[in-house]
């Protein structure tokens, strides 16, 4: 079975405050999805990350976003799913780098084309992030070059340490909202709207 052919050894493990990076022979994405549950990771040029758990305010905010993404989307009866909890999105291929985002939205259209068995091979056209106190903008703005690389149309990024919501259309076109200001779905979700207080409230 290919769980038993992927054998670790690693070679150099770094650690920090907040990531342990194992550096082993690179591995496939369908590799990792076979090891099971080994914890929060991501996969990065084939290389495995170790991911701290999120804290509980991180968990708050996330589930403030999906709560109203998902009312939304059912009450309009829109074509797509609100994918919570670390959806597994690969970024690149040969070697692999597999992505963990907070929240997603995917259209029916794009669920369709999707191949994989395991994480998402179609990008989503909504990705959310959502800042944990060690996260740097470097790390952040290295994962939206990915996600706009494959696809992604909007993405938001939650910086709750100064209660700021950033919204990304692009990598030179953006937004920055205060608790003062009103959320919008843009041209992904129109009509969906939340002020960003209630996000962080």
């Amino acid at each position: 079975m290919l769980a038993e052919t992927v054998v670790l050894k690693p070679i150099q493990t770094t650690v920090s405050s907040r990531r342990t990076v194992v550096k082993a022979s690179p591995i496939t994405g369908e590799e990792l999805a076979a090891l099971g549950d080994i914890g929060r990771t991501e996969l990065v040029k084939g290389e495995i990350i170790y991911l701290m758990p999120t804290g509980h305010p991180h968990s708050f905010y996330e589930g403030n976003i999906t709560i109203a993404l998902g009312i939304f989307v059912r009450e309009h009866k829109l074509l797509g799913r609100v994918l919570p909890g670390e959806v597994g999105i690969y970024t690149q291929r040969h070697p692999d780098t597999v992505r963990g985002a907070d929240v997603a939205f995917i259209s029916h259209e794009r669920l369709a084309q999707v191949q994989s068995k395991s994480f998402l091979d179609v990008c989503p056209e909504l990705i959310v992030e959502v800042m944990s106190p060690d996260d740097t903008w470097d790390e952040v703005h290295e994962k939206l070059e990915e996600y706009f690389a494959v696809g992604a149309k909007l993405i938001w990024v939650v910086a709750p340490r100064r209660q700021r919501l950033h919204v990304y259309r692009s990598l030179t076109d953006l937004d920055v909202l205060t608790v003062q200001d009103t959320l919008t779905g843009g041209e992904v979700l129109p009509g969906f709207q939340v002020p960003v207080a209630e996000l962080f409230g």
